[in-house]
């Protein structure tokens, strides 16, 4: 077997659509959204001992659960990359400006 055909028989695809290995914080949001609606779930059917209902608030507390976690974990990882950028840009500038007369910390002060 190739390595293509084994990489396609790890992948999970959840409803066909979204590959979970590779997408980033697919897991762990699928993994938040199912403990959120057995939470929710199970909460309900304590406090009212209707299952039918319990079970719809179970979905609804996995499809939210899974969103929250999943925008949250989506917008982190875009603060990391904006701030790795510019971890990136400003190593480049001080390699580049380093030892020349443009030096940030070769420029004279003010005179006393």
């Amino acid at each position: 077997m190739s390595g293509e055909e084994e990489e396609t028989k790890k992948s999970f695809r959840l409803l066909g659509i979204l590959d979970v290995q590779k997408t980033p914080c697919a897991r762990e949001a699928i993994l938040h959204g199912a403990g959120g609606a057995l939470a929710a779930g199970l909460l309900h059917f304590l406090a009212t001992s209707r299952v039918r209902r319990s079970f719809d608030v179970g979905v609804a507390g996995f499809a939210l659960t899974t969103l929250g976690s999943w925008f949250y974990c989506r917008m982190n990882n875009a603060k990391q990359r904006v701030q790795q950028r510019l971890v990136q840009d400003g190593i480049k500038n001080k390699v580049m400006y380093e030892g020349t007369v443009l030096d940030p910390r070769n420029r004279p002060g003010p005179s006393s």
